[in-house]
């Protein structure tokens, strides 16, 4: 039975006290009810509830936006704009119905309280701050007053990154939403975004986002205060002002309380604070909150709703009616008075909306929605051609020019705003086409926007979703916050999976992480990198133990890296080495191993040349001190060995045999510290000294007695010449603003000559053309296997050559070197006379029968040079030491026969050959060569070769007796320099 007077209940309370769960249930008990929300939103997630309880054909759905009405329906679930005011149920809800004080949209919820009855029952739902508003206006209603399930409390300031997890930072623009959503996905791995201006299926996307657990935060403008039923723990707030439209103003406590509402779900307690770049909230808003008391409204907005539609003047004074009644202060001027106001400005338009169907038209067509909230020109212009399309021809939009507009938003690429401006127009469109008496087929025409819709939805959430959501970054926090150990693994490409995600790479030992990493995210990705990585390393360390020397490599710059196995470093491209380990086939053969991209160790010098140091490379992984130590013991071994032999000639010189003499031993143990090379001008005595059996024994060794040099030709081949020239130049620490220790170009090919300045240049000297090279740069050449002649840098082996050919062609007096002679040097025409000069030749003017003078050179002859070949009596010498007993040899062994020491410096010399047998005589270890080019001179000759003794004592110091690194002492101090 129908009661006489319908029951109108107001229940009254703070957020989460069940109010919308006891009208629906209310509703359903009745035949036939419709409910009001403020959104389209909660419209549309409470229509899905109803649906999956009484099924679609027995539920409708209104919104501006959609419009679902089965011929069976009985529960209209709508936005409170879009309800059927004029059909009757037996029950009837509005919900938030403290929103009659909203200056934009309070007229609509005043009409509704005002007017909009249910035959049997009538709820209003909302703040208690709207208890005195409906007692005042409607006398017999009854109220009931609903508690809050969970405590609300205030929680002070936090810093945003120090907020805890299932948070809401709540901003009131859209720049601050952005900001602080990027930040958070820095320090927390990601975060989901809700604002008023996404359509209902991104912010349905993005609420869903936060609710499944895939990030933790979410960052939301004040849209989410009203009725999003979300699992927050805590609100904080990031701004205490607004715009309203108008001008910026504070937020009021209730609208503070409505927000903060939204933490804690049911019984779940929740809380709310201030960022720290807020401040604290003021105390009595504190308490406003916490104990839900608020100051009552004193009014509510109000606008008229019988209109009137004789004309146009008309129409405009009815909308500007003032109130019945003081509490009810008409709104302020909407968008769709606004558009009616620009409309009517229009001749056009004037003269068509004359009679009262065409006024109601032209009403209707300005309550078209600017879901861009822009009053723009482009959205009073779509009003006016829409009106105009309306009321001439059929009276019906034409559908091309629908179609026109709709392929131009139909394109679903584009950052976030642009996006977002699609889904505003798009929208206004799907209100426009849910308009039954304005299309054709109006039905069609919602379809293809509403998909419209869903594909800019769905880039927009894809978008906001990759820009502010890290979900590995994600994972990996919750991770670690929930687990000691992570799952792990490794795949056959080197790649690491922590918990399924791809982290990085792991490169030998190293671990390089995703070149995507943020800074901010590097931390977690680290440290869930090295609890999942706990005993692969060890493992590796291991087989690194165990693996053959020619598993590891290393490069010309010093450092080590471990061969990777086949197909573990596809893109990795190999490095240049030094050791001998892999040839040029094997390295570019399809499958095979390579380099990882990452070194195990460096080289650094040592206390001797030949005794580097290594030192580990930073590795994150290897923080046991046991690991380091396991690794390090590897590659000494390593490197012990392969200097071993590497070197194999070098340290044979001081294996001392009991056959060997004791000049003959210091001589090898000067060789040794010279890297092969010594100067021949004060090894005269001890050459002098030695028997034939120990020139049998250098030749042996390979080593070669020339004119200017003692060397070793082996040791000039480029592999040697190149790692040789690592050694020389290694630092005692390797920085990161290092210098390049890759040899020079023509150091590694083995370049004879090469000029000076160029050098200099290459390895970092001093640059100058005139400035002479000093002994201690002179060293350094030589250990490399170079000597300065001149302008020029030449091979020792070619210096010999020179020296031949210069004494070849002096025979038969002064001499012009002709081309052969320069072909050989390998130096320009200019460079002849300071290279002669050095070979000790002195350049002389000589006239021609023409008049004019050429240039010729001959041997010098002063008496220092001819002196030369007179060697001090041993009596004259210091005493020699024996280098392996340190005791001085006895007078008898330190006089060795005159006549021996000719005779068998003699039996090494040979007639000297032409200029053509020199040029073409191989030097590289070849004996017969060596005596083909005729680098030891017979006795004749050597008197005239021989270069001031007094001028070599003064431009070369004595050679230092066997003590570390002394013959490097000028090169360091010149590295220093550098």
């Amino acid at each position: 039975m129908r009661p006489d007077v319908p029951r109108i209940l107001a229940i009254l309370g703070p957020t989460n006290t069940g109010k919308t769960h006891f009208a629906l249930e209310r509703m359903l008990g009745h035949g036939s009810g419709v409910i009001g929300f403020p959104l389209r939103l909660l419209a549309r997630e409470n229509y899905d509830r109803i649906v999956r309880q009484k099924g679609k054909s027995h539920v409708a759905l209104l919104t501006g936006e959609e419009k679902i009405i089965p011929p069976q329906a009985r529960y209209f679930v709508c936005t409170v704009e879009s309800m059927p005011v004029g059909r009757r149920f037996d029950f009837l809800a509005i919900d938030e119905i403290q929103l009659c004080g909203d200056p934009e949209r309070g007229h609509i919820f005043t009409d509704r309280l005002l007017h909009a009855r249910g035959t049997w029952e009538t709820l209003f739902l909302g703040a208690e701050t709207m208890r005195p508003m409906i007692r005042q206006l409607i006398p017999d209603a009854e109220f009931e007053t609903r508690p809050r399930f969970s405590t609300l409390s205030y929680s002070g300031v936090k810093k945003l990154t120090r907020l805890p997890p299932r948070s809401a930072i709540v901003g009131f623009s859209t720049s601050d939403v952005y900001h602080m959503a990027e930040l958070i996905r820095r320090s927390r791995g990601g975060t989901a975004v809700v604002l008023g201006a996404l359509s209902p299926r991104t912010r349905n996307a993005q609420v869903e986002l936060y609710q499944s657990g895939d990030v933790d935060y979410m960052v939301a403008t004040d849209a989410i205060g009203m009725g999003l039923n979300m699992d927050l723990d805590h609100v904080a707030f990031a701004g205490l002002r607004k715009f309203d439209g108008r001008h910026m103003r504070p937020l009021q406590a209730p609208e503070i309380a409505q927000i903060a509402g939204r933490a804690g779900r049911h019984m779940a307690d929740g809380s709310f604070g201030t960022l720290s770049e807020v401040g604290p909230l003021d105390p009595e808003i504190v308490d406003a909150v916490e104990t839900h008391d608020f100051k009552p409204l004193r009014h509510i907005f109000w606008r008229n709703s019988h209109l009137n539609f004789q004309n146009l003047t008309a129409l405009i004074k009815s909308l500007e009616a003032h109130s019945p009644d003081p509490v009810l202060r008409r709104v302020r001027e909407s968008d769709d008075y606004l558009a009616l106001l620009q409309l009517s400005r229009e001749k056009e338009i004037v003269d068509i909306a004359k009679h009262r169907s065409t006024l109601a038209l032209l009403w209707d067509v300005c309550q078209i929605p600017d879901f861009q909230k822009v009053l723009s020109e482009s959205h009073n212009r779509l009003l006016q051609q829409t009106f105009l399309h309306l009321t001439k021809g059929n009276g019906l939009l034409p559908e091309d020019w629908i179609s026109h507009h709709l392929k131009r938003i139909d394109r679903p690429k584009g950052d976030i705003d642009t996006l977002t401006h699609r889904l505003a127009q798009i929208r206004t469109w799907t209100f426009i086409t849910h308009r039954q008496n304005w299309l054709a087929d109006s039905a069609a025409w919602r379809e293809k926007t509403r998909q419209i819709e869903d594909r800019l939805s769905d880039a927009l959430h894809a978008c906001l979703t990759q820009k502010f959501v890290d979900r590995r970054a994600a994972l990996l926090t919750r991770a670690l916050q929930d687990r000691e150990t992570l799952l792990g693994a490794v795949t056959h490409t080197g790649d690491v999976l922590v918990e399924g995600a791809f982290v990085g790479k792991l490169e030998g030992l190293q671990f390089s992480p995703d070149v995507e990493t943020s800074q901010e995210e590097f931390r977690a990705l680290m440290t869930a990198a090295r609890r999942a990585l706990k005993d692969e390393i060890p493992a590796r360390i291991r087989r690194l133990e165990q693996a053959p020397n020619h598993d590891i490599v290393l490069d010309a710059e010093g450092r080590f890296y471990w061969l990777s196995e086949p197909g573990t470093a596809e893109k990795t491209t190999a490095i240049p080495q030094i050791a001998e380990t892999q040839t040029k086939d094997e390295d570019t053969a399809p499958g095979a191993p390579r380099l990882s991209a990452h070194p195990l160790a460096y080289l650094v010098a040592g206390d001797h040349v030949l005794k580097p140091r290594l030192r580990i490379a930073r590795n994150d992984f290897l923080e046991a001190t046991d690991l380091r130590d396991r690794l390090q013991r590897r590659l000494e071994r390593w490197l012990d060995q392969h200097m071993a032999q590497k070197f194999k000639c070098l340290f044979a010189l001081t294996a001392v045999t009991t056959d060997m003499s004791a000049p003959l031993r210091g001589l090898l143990f000067q060789l040794q510290e010279g890297l092969g090379a010594l100067p021949r001008g004060d090894l005269d005595p001890f050459l002098a000294q030695l028997t034939p059996a120990d020139r049998k024994i250098l030749a042996k060794l390979g080593v070669r007695i020339g004119t200017e040099t003692l060397f070793m030709p082996l040791l000039l081949k480029p592999d040697f010449a190149v790692f040789k020239s690592l050694l020389c130049h290694l630092p005692p620490e390797r920085r990161r603003d290092q210098n390049s220790l890759q040899a020079p170009a023509w150091l590694q090919r083995g370049q004879t000559s090469i000029a000076l300045q160029q050098a200099r240049q290459d390895y970092g000297l001093e640059v100058s053309e005139a400035k002479p090279a000093l002994e201690s740069e002179r060293n350094h050449w030589r250990a490399l296997g170079y000597q300065p002649l001149g302008p020029c840098l030449v091979r020792l082996d070619m210096v010999e050559r020179l020296a031949a050919a210069a004494r070849h062609l002096a025979k038969e007096g002064p001499f012009t070197p002709g081309n052969d002679f320069l072909s050989l040097a390998g130096c320009k025409k200019a460079d002849i006379a300071g290279l002669l000069a050095d070979l000790g030749y002195r350049r002389i003017q000589k006239a021609t029968e023409d008049g004019h003078s050429e240039a010729l050179y001959q041997r010098r002859t002063d008496n220092k040079n001819k002196n030369r070949k007179k060697h001090r009596t041993p009596q004259q010498h210091p005493p020699l030491k024996d280098h392996k007993t340190g005791k001085a040899r006895t007078q008898q062994q330190a006089q060795a026969p005159q006549q021996e020491a000719r005779r068998a410096e003699s039996q090494t010399s040979k007639p000297q050959q032409p200029l053509s047998a020199l040029k073409s005589a191989t030097v590289m270890g070849d004996e017969r060569s060596l005596q083909t080019a005729a680098i030891h001179p017979n006795k004749k000759t050597a008197k005239r070769s021989r270069p001031d003794k007094k001028k070599q004592a003064s431009s070369r110091p004595p050679l230092q007796a066997a003590s570390g690194n002394k013959p490097f002492a000028g090169l360091k101090a010149l590295m220093n320099a550098r």
